[in-house]
């Protein structure tokens, strides 16, 4: 059974990014199809899709890292730079999808992961 799952890992602070905010969409449609908040490992409790809702196609999610550094970081006065991370991406078959995060306050970076 194909799932799609995340993590986010805050690299600024050398931890992961608890409560952060995570938005499923269809990249062609805006109802939203999961929404989660990530746990203290930075994961979800849950993969966002799995098994026939995770179908081939394109995707986006959207990362609220901005409310995550506000609450974070809100002393250090670095945490209004990035708002939502948007990450678009395609699956060509049903297979197991990781799409990890790694942020900061003034940037970011993914990849497909295993």
């Amino acid at each position: 059974m194909a799932k799609l799952t995340t993590h986010v890992l805050d690299t600024a602070s050398g931890k992961p990014a608890a409560g952060l905010r995570v938005v499923l969409r269809r990249a062609d449609a805006p109802a939203v199809l999961a929404e989660a908040t990530t746990n203290a490992d930075g994961r979800l409790d849950k993969p966002l899709l799995e098994g026939g809702a995770f179908k081939p196609g394109a995707y986006e999610i959207s990362f609220h890292v901005g409310d995550y550094f506000r609450k974070a970081v809100a002393s250090s006065g670095n945490a209004d730079f990035l708002d939502v991370v948007p990450v678009r991406f395609t699956v060509t078959a049903a297979r197991d999808t990781h799409v990890p995060l790694l942020i900061s306050p003034y940037g970011y970076s993914t990849y497909r992961g295993s």
